[in-house]
């Protein structure tokens, strides 16, 4: 049944989008039917959770972090993460670096950017975020491949909202992508990926140039909480 609505939900999607498949508070068992059907990429939002499942199943799984990110928690993931989606602040950015060394690794990562209009979620604002970037303190982390943005709409049934939204992180992303990376001598080639849309606007965000889309309940179904 997973494997099925995940064969759907691919079918449905333009040539160079990618599932997350976000596996949260769902049991091992389920990512493993997800997994034996072929679905390789899988987002959790909760280290402990995420540790817990990466030393149970195959190790051959692309894990995406897509939650909010502590900094004293990077160090559990550093050694075998393939995306952190959601990057809110310089600090983050430094520790993830710092991590990635102990770990002789490289972490690929993306620059979370708040166009929502609910305060809850994190993020930079676009004016935050273009000017971090243009300041070029994030080139001295070398042990990290910044690749891109992440955002969340707002929570909303308004169609015309969330594309407007999602619109905005994009014009953000081509702007970076045209102006400041040029002028900062490197990153262009990373600098690929879109990951907005989850189960309820997906097909909003495809529209808007998302690249990464991040299911879960269209998918595993909704976890009952007792």
């Amino acid at each position: 049944m997973v494997s099925e609505r995940i064969n759907s939900i691919k079918k449905a999607l333009p040539k160079g989008v990618r599932l997350v498949a976000v596996s949260k508070y769902h049991p091992a068992s389920l990512i493993r039917e997800a997994y034996d059907g072929g679905q390789r990429i899988f987002g959790e939002s909760h280290v402990q959770e995420l540790v817990g499942k990466y030393e149970e199943l195959p190790k051959d799984i692309e894990w995406h972090f897509i939650g909010h990110l502590q900094t004293n928690k990077v160090k559990y993931i550093a050694p075998f993460v393939s995306l952190i989606h959601a990057v809110d602040s310089d600090h983050l950015l430094r520790e993830i670096d710092k991590q990635a060394v102990r770990c002789g690794r490289t972490i690929s990562v993306l620059m979370q950017v708040h166009v929502a209009q609910e305060e809850t979620k994190f993020g930079f604002t676009p004016d935050e975020l273009l000017a971090y970037m243009e300041g070029g303190t994030w080139q001295q982390y070398k042990n990290v491949n910044i690749c891109g943005l992440m955002c969340m709409a707002t929570n909303t049934d308004d169609e015309a909202q969330i594309a407007s939204e999602f619109e905005q992180a994009k014009r953000l992303f081509e702007q970076i992508k045209d102006r400041v990376l040029p002028q900062s001598g490197g990153g262009k080639e990373a600098w690929k990926e879109c990951s907005w849309g989850m189960s309820h606007d997906y097909p909003i965000a495809v529209q808007h140039g998302s690249t990464l889309v991040r299911i879960g309940s269209l998918i595993f179904g909704d976890r009952i909480y007792v």
